[in-house]
């Protein structure tokens, strides 16, 4: 299907199903202000994480104002990545790992991480919240998303999930590196540690929320860009790191979300990813809002079309997960 930018830059939602959704979401914003931290909290390395030996940062939690009141806490210097389970109250009907974002500078804790994976347990998804390692160098994001995702697998009889319906979910930064790991699954990224690096570090599914996407200068985050690469990074690491180069047709169907007035990271970073996996063959479904900005999460949709994106990226997640279990079938 041809799609043109005049037809995706047009809304998609409106009405009463907006609203129903941005108050559900805004519900559960208001509800992740005043609940408490899941005890569930899994270490993804047995020992050390690769390339430890030259990293001497401290962690430190920082809580943020924000106008709506809500709590929001973000992360520095994570050297000890680790995974926060949300568990839904009956059988999982799917699984996701969830990548905040933070510019690849801090890793958002209850705006895009716990908040979303509050509501996605609540509608049956269990989701498992990485924080993965900054600074470490620009390897150890996608190492420790790569690990998460065996991890998860190799475990998923203890967390009662299939290891064949389980995706990513990134936002922002954690966009691109859930974009990464969709794209560049079978990378070598570290050398194996133990039985665990024998799964698959594929999703089945990736959501891409708000990606940074592309390293290239003229359309990249420069803050994303900078963390990630330094400030003058040869041609050869702006496209090793760029999510679009590495787009093959073994990366799994995606769906992706963009504002068109975002101005932190443009709308063509979403554009570019649209057209490398559609060109690689894989299905993707690209929904691009007029209004949105960016960082918006689930607690600053309300009164907006853009309130419809919780539930869109849901029903996509069931139709992607129910299709998987026909083919098996």
């Amino acid at each position: 299907m041809q799609v043109t930018r005049r037809r995706l830059l047009q809304g998609i939602v409106a009405g009463s199903a907006v609203a129903a959704t941005a108050e559900a979401a805004h519900a559960a914003s208001t509800d992740a202000a005043h609940a408490s931290d899941p005890i569930e909290v899994l270490r993804i390395w047995p020992g050390l994480p690769p390339g430890s030996d030259s990293v001497h940062v401290s962690e430190e939690t920082i809580e943020r104002d924000n106008a709506l009141g809500l709590r929001d806490r973000i992360i520095l210097g994570v050297t000890q990545p680790r995974i926060t389970v949300f568990r839904p109250r009956g059988r999982p009907n799917g699984a996701l790992l969830l990548l905040p974002g933070g510019g690849y500078h801090h890793v958002v804790v209850d705006k895009e991480g716990f908040e979303t994976a509050r509501w996605l347990a609540e509608r049956g998804i269990a989701v498992f919240v990485l924080f993965y390692r900054l600074p470490a160098g620009p390897d150890a994001p996608l190492q420790d998303a790569q690990r998460a995702m065996r991890l998860l697998r190799a475990q998923a009889s203890k967390w009662t999930i299939d290891p064949a319906r389980l995706g990513v979910i990134g936002f922002s930064a954690g966009g691109h590196l859930a974009a990464r790991l969709a794209c560049s699954h079978s990378l070598p990224a570290y050398a194996a540690v133990d039985e665990v690096d024998e799964q698959s570090a594929r999703p089945d599914i990736a959501g891409l929320i708000y990606p940074v996407v592309t390293m290239d200068a003229d359309v990249a985050h420069a803050g994303s860009r900078r963390q990630l690469l330094g400030a003058a990074p040869t041609p050869d690491r702006v496209s090793a790191y760029s999510a679009e180069t590495a787009a093959c047709g073994s990366a799994p169907p995606t769906f992706i979300l963009h504002a068109e007035d975002d101005s932190s990271v443009p709308l063509e970073n979403a554009l570019r990813m649209r057209a490398a996996l559609h060109a690689a063959g894989v299905p993707v479904d690209l929904h691009v809002f007029s209004v949105g900005g960016h960082g918006f999460g689930l607690r600053a949709i309300a009164g907006k079309p853009v309130a419809a994106w919780p539930q869109l990226f849901l029903d996509w997640t069931a139709w992607q997960f129910s299709g998987q279990q026909r083919e098996r079938a």
